[in-house]
């Protein structure tokens, strides 16, 4: 078993990573939507990344409207905010350095030449915003490329993968529940029509890169119910949050040593749950409060396991 405060560089490393992907992705269905014609919902989507990185306030302090550029400028570029996209990716560095020995050197490199690029983005123009989106999204697609083909199988490859999923079915969920929250919220306010909740759900899947697969399932117009879904019940989409928790199972039920048998019973709980789950069922009780829970209980598993893994003895 790998030192506590090895692994717990290599997870945070990937966590971060993974976390300005998600940004990416987030920031980038946040400007497309706040673009839809008459949409009476554009502040709320242009707020949804404050409200889900929780970081409302500290904004508001700083800027005194929401806006697309201001925006862009603190959730993107700001080096100053730790939960901007360069904020993340300046602390996945800092992790891959503490480690440089457990890692590959393409790892590294990879890693370093991200920061270096990132670095050099004082600002972006209007146009070239989702080519931004674009190059962030590439970046980690590149890290997890190499992780796979160059990394040595064993406990830090575990704590890597581990990193990775952990924060990804913790963004989906997010992601999922603030969009299905301002969708309540535009129904309330009175815009009936459905225009709205038919380009916001294509948006979200977009976001994560589920479109083509919703078409290749359903064959047919996205609903809540069958986006809904896909998202958080489908075995074979990547980014949902049933395949998110099959990996970590799989993973955590790899690493050495006792520590985690909580972790494994908690993570094993939560897949079940999502097995034996019916759509219907979960749209019926209320998709936020599921989900509102499910946050609990997937942060409950990341405290689990820093206690298993990560804390300094």
């Amino acid at each position: 078993m790998m030192l506590s405060r090895t692994a717990d560089h290599l997870y945070w490393m990937s966590r971060y990573l993974e976390r300005a992907e998600n940004l990416a992705r987030l920031l980038d269905v946040s400007f497309s939507l706040s673009l839809l014609p008459q949409s009476k919902g554009a502040r709320a989507e242009m707020q949804a990344p404050l409200v889900i990185t929780e970081t409302l306030d500290e904004y508001q302090e700083r800027y005194s409207e929401i806006s697309a550029e201001n925006l862009f400028a603190f959730m993107a570029l700001d080096r100053d905010n730790p939960a901007s996209i360069v904020g993340c990716l300046r602390r996945a560095r800092e992790n891959a350095h503490a480690v440089r020995g457990k890692i590959t050197a393409e790892m590294w490199e990879n890693i370093n030449a991200t920061w270096l690029q990132a670095r050099e983005f004082e600002s972006v123009a209007g146009g070239e915003v989702g080519d931004f989106f674009d190059w962030v999204k590439e970046r980690s697609h590149l890290f997890r490329g190499v992780a796979y083909g160059t990394v040595l199988r064993g406990d830090a490859y575990s704590f890597i993968r581990l990193g990775t999923f952990v924060e990804r079915a913790d963004n989906t969920a997010r992601l999922l529940d603030v969009k299905a929250s301002l969708m309540d919220d535009a129904r309330a306010e009175g815009d009936a029509s459905g225009a709205h909740d038919y380009y916001a759900w294509n948006a979200l899947l977009k976001a994560l890169s589920a479109y083509e697969a919703h078409l290749e399932v359903y064959r047919d117009t996205v609903s809540v119910q069958s986006a809904t879904e896909l998202l958080l019940l489908s075995p074979r989409l990547p980014r949902s949050l049933r395949a998110s928790l099959d990996a970590i199972c799989k993973i955590l039920g790899q690493i050495e040593g006792e520590n985690g048998r909580l972790a494994q019973r908690q993570a094993n709980a939560l897949l079940n749950d999502l097995k034996f789950a019916r759509v219907d069922e979960i749209l019926e009780a209320g998709l936020h409060d599921y989900l509102g829970q499910w946050l609990l209980d997937i942060n409950a598993l990341g405290e689990t396991i820093y206690h298993a893994y990560l804390e300094a003895a």
